[in-house]
């Protein structure tokens, strides 16, 4: 949908949340808090470029995306007066919808149909509105007879609403669609005549009103619309909602998720059908993860690749890329830079970092790689170690084709073994090995008789 802006309020100073982190830049699996509320306009309004209206200062540097406009808001003196900040960037035109980027689970299709109620409604302002089990603390929506929007109490304080009106289960979820031109006059009547001296948003619904215009409600269905972030127990409570949509789109698109409560999967995560995520796995970031696959219990991927039909067992991988078939694990380590190619290995106890590992080869237990080209088919024995760093520089090791690499092996960066060649258990390999040949890098054993005898025992 085009034809609208969107102003996301971002001002507050979130001193609850206890931390040197701004409020909004508080993750919610896997992205700022903030990034919810832009995301979710740039989705529903393609055309259009969202205000976030900010504290002074660069707090939000790095949090808010290229080509969102930014409006500082210079003291936090109320949610009209940070819209009244942006108001050199409203269309007066235009339909304006206002929302807070601390109640980050409003999702496009409720911004769109907003817009859409308020447009055929012909309002000034639209309102929208959820019905709670619990309203406590929550402004109280009251109609008249006909059904009619007429004010919104509050109930923060004792005598604000009558008992009539605190039985009102209706309550204004904080967000808004206006006509440009009615939100911008009516903001310049709004005053400051309250406890806090500030200036309140919804006192432009009663201006409004007041004039003679059309304020119209449109109701939401997902009462986690009002959850907003003040603390760190309301951002839990928030990642909780977040993960049940979110793993909700996934097994309705064909993921099997064993166990969702024990489950994290970020926003961003991709996953392909017939894929089993069994309990206690994390996956973050950019992940994505192809069809078939089994990402077993306890593992962690962040900004992991995995084709189809691999398999991760109790591992962690983070910025590796495994093809299909791959299997890793259990208790591995896949390193950023890691390459696993079609149906390699990396087994149990395995470290794998900055290193392409062919196709069909394996490490099957007890290994480092670092900075390695491992050729397909290959097979290292256990304890195998590239000798990568020689204390001021990193150095790659290249191995070939069809090597059978003997227990024990260490290989000396920098160094190449040729294609079929061998190791021999316990070798330190500090030269080339020519293709086909054994390597022994080790000592002669020696056996000194009656050693026992001679030390007297």
């Amino acid at each position: 949908m085009s034809g609208s802006t969107v102003v996301i309020l971002a001002g507050g100073s979130g001193t609850r949340m206890r931390s040197t982190v701004p409020k909004l830049a508080h993750d919610l699996c896997g992205q700022p808090l903030l990034a919810w509320s832009v995301n979710a306009a740039l989705a529903a309004f393609t055309d259009s470029r969202p205000v976030v209206v900010v504290p002074p200062g660069d707090v939000y540097a790095g949090v808010i995306p290229e080509g969102v406009a930014v409006a500082v808001q210079p003291q936090p003196r109320g949610t009209a007066d940070a819209v009244a900040c942006a108001a050199a960037q409203i269309d007066r035109d235009a339909t304006v919808i206002v929302m807070s980027g601390d109640v980050p689970l409003v999702d496009p299709e409720l911004l769109a149909d907003l817009a859409n109620t308020h447009e055929s409604a012909a309002a000034a302002a639209t309102m929208v509105t959820v019905s709670l089990v619990d309203p406590s603390g929550y402004g109280r929506v009251v109609r008249d007879a006909d059904g009619a929007f007429v004010r919104v109490v509050e109930t923060k304080a004792a005598g604000d609403a009558s008992p009539a009106e605190l039985e009102i289960r209706e309550v204004n979820a904080g967000i808004y669609a206006f006509a440009g031109g009615a939100l911008l006059d009516a903001l310049e009547q709004v005053g400051a005549d309250n406890a806090q001296r500030e200036r309140y948003l919804p006192d432009v619904l009663t201006v409004l009103l007041g004039q003679g215009e059309t304020v119209a409600t449109h109701a939401a269905t997902d009462p986690a619309i009002v959850l907003g972030v003040n603390d760190r127990r309301d951002l839990a409570t928030v990642a909780a909602h977040a993960q049940q949509r979110i793993q909700a789109a996934h097994m309705l698109a064909g993921v099997t998720i064993v166990q969702p409560a024990s489950t994290t999967i970020d926003v961003a995560v991709a996953i392909g059908p017939d894929t089993v995520i069994e309990p206690c796995a994390q996956l973050r970031g950019r992940t994505v993860v192809g069809s078939h696959c089994t990402i077993g219990p306890h593992s962690t991927l962040i900004d992991a690749t995995l084709r189809d039909r691999v398999s991760v067992v109790h591992s962690h991988v983070v910025g590796a890329e495994c093809s299909d078939g791959a299997s890793v694990g259990p208790f591995a380590y896949l390193r950023p830079g890691t390459l696993l190619r079609e149906g390699a290995k990396a087994g149990t106890f395995v470290e794998v970092k900055n290193s392409d590992i062919g196709a069909g080869a394996k490490i099957p237990h007890l290994s480092y790689v670092g900075d390695a080209d491992v050729g397909e088919q290959t097979n290292l024995g256990a304890g195998s170690i590239t000798a990568n760093y020689d204390g001021t520089s990193k150095h790659r090791t290249t191995i070939g084709a069809r090597v059978h690499g003997g227990v024990d092996t260490s290989f000396v960066a920098p160094v190449t073994v040729g294609d079929d060649a061998w190791t021999a258990a316990g070798s330190v390999v500090t030269s080339d090995v020519p293709p086909g040949a054994l390597a022994v890098a080790r000592a002669r054993q020696r056996n000194v008789e009656r050693y026992s005898e001679r030390r007297g025992e």
